[in-house]
Formats: structure tokens, C-alpha cells, sequence
């Protein structure tokens, strides 16, 4: 008669591992919350790369989710579109200032002005540079009368459907002038000045309250002294149309 074997218990040793299912779980909705945390928050680079490595080692050191190369693949509606606002204004104001400047270059063609005035677009705004000869005698701060109307032509190319603020400042080479009227070339320029904005802000549709003078006399140089050339490009008035919006998006008051 044999004898029946023992059943062995394949049971014994065995560890139940039936609550890793909801540890699992756990993890992903932890992760889940993570990432929707982040969504509507703004992290810098370095905080995100502390954060990706903090969870990988989490998970074994291995990759996953918060594998990244840039933070930026993250949406973030509000500060984009604010962003997108800001450089929108900018550009569309930069763009009014290039149509005031290719008015103003058509203008200087058309008169053969070339050799006198000059347009620049600057992160100030729109400068118009006047060379010195064509508006005063030596040593003269007062308007030669047949130029008169080409400073009246510049104000009606200064009137904008939004008013921006106008800066006019006259300069000097570094001869020193030492009369009755001018004891000095600072004086000289901020008259020269002066007297450009009154011819400017005699049309009635402009406001004076836009407009300010400077005066700097020989100490902003834009060429060399030491040449007739040089000194005839450092007498001059500048006219400067400020923007109305800055770069970063911040509207000039």
C-alpha cells in the first residue's frame, strides 16, 4: 500500500505584495498634482532641475515625465499672453515711428536736403538731425528767414493721432564764442534751440506742453574737432520724437 506524499505548502515564504497596487496608485495621482501644480505656476530653469532630479531619484533614478530639456514646453497661458500684449504695443509703435521717418526721408528728397538733415530710429525714439548752416548764420542763434518754412514743413510732420512727447536740443563745436549776447557756446546752443522750437510750435496743432529744449553746447560731440568737417557735423539740432511705448512693454507717461 503506498503511502501518500505530504503535500508540500508552495504557500509558505511568500510575501504578499497585493499593496503595491494602491501605493502605485498613490504615486501617480501624488505626480498627477505635481504637474498640474506646475502648469499654472512659473518656475526658473534652476528650480525645475532641482525639482526633475529630486523625482528621479524617487523613481529609481530612472527617466520619466519630468525629463526635460526646458521648462518652457510648459504652457503658461496668463504670463504669455501678457507678454504677447507687451510686444505687440512696442511693435506697433515702433512701426508708427518708421512711417514718420520715411515721411520725413521723402521730404529731405524731395528738397535735396540730403547734406543737412539726417533720420535715425534709436532706442530713445526717432532723432532728426539739422545741420547747424542751414538754420543760422555764425555765431547766431536766430532762424535765417528762407529757411523758415522748412522748419514749419518738420512741425507738420511731428503731428501725430496719439501726441508724444519732443525733445529739442542744440549743440555746438568746441570754438569758443565769447560775445555780448553769447557768453558762452552753452548759452548759444540752448538759444538756437529755443528759438527752433517757437518756429515749430507756431502751428496751432501742436502743443507746447509736448515739447522741452536742451542745451549742450560742445560737450556731446559726434564727430572729431580736431577737422572743419568734424566741427560742421557737431553744430547741429537734434529733434528727438520720443516712443510711446518702451521695449519691455511700459507706457512713457
Amino acid at each position: 500500500m503506498s503511502r501518500k506524499r505530504k503535500k508540500k505548502n508552495h504557500d509558505s515564504g511568500h510575501v504578499n505584495e497585493s499593496w503595491l497596487l494602491p501605493y502605485a496608485d498613490l504615486l501617480t495621482l501624488l505626480l498627477a498634482m505635481f504637474i498640474v501644480l506646475f502648469a499654472s505656476s512659473s518656475l526658473d530653469e534652476a528650480k525645475f532641475s532641482q525639482i526633475s532630479s529630486v523625482f528621479n531619484q524617487i523613481f529609481d533614478g530612472g527617466t520619466g515625465v519630468m525629463d526635460s530639456s526646458s521648462p518652457t514646453a510648459v504652457p503658461v497661458p496668463k504670463d504669455s499672453a501678457g507678454e504677447e500684449n507687451e510686444n505687440s504695443s512696442y511693435l506697433e509703435d515702433q512701426q508708427s515711428l518708421e512711417a514718420t521717418q520715411q515721411k520725413l526721408e521723402e521730404y529731405i528728397a524731395v528738397h535735396e536736403l540730403e547734406n543737412q538733415f539726417e533720420t535715425k530710429l534709436t532706442e530713445e525714439g526717432l532723432l532728426i538731425t539739422i545741420r547747424d548752416n542751414i538754420l543760422f548764420e555764425t555765431g547766431k542763434a536766430t532762424i535765417k528767414p528762407e529757411y523758415a518754412n522748412t522748419a514749419k514743413d518738420i512741425a507738420q510732420l511731428l503731428i501725430f493721432d496719439k501726441p508724444r512727447q519732443i525733445v529739442v536740443a542744440g549743440h555746438t563745436d568746441n570754438v569758443p564764442i565769447n560775445s555780448s549776447e553769447f557768453p558762452s557756446n552753452w548759452e548759444l546752443s540752448m538759444m538756437r534751440a529755443i528759438n527752433f522750437l517757437k518756429t515749430i510750435v507756431s502751428t496751432d496743432q501742436l502743443d507746447p506742453h509736448l515739447f522741452s529744449v536742451k542745451g549742450y553746447g560742445e560737450n556731446k560731440p559726434i564727430a572729431s574737432n580736431e577737422t572743419a568737417e568734424g566741427r560742421s557735423k557737431n553744430r547741429r539740432v537734434e529733434v528727438l520724437i520720443q516712443p510711446l511705448v518702451l521695449k519691455d512693454g511700459t507706457s512713457v507717461e
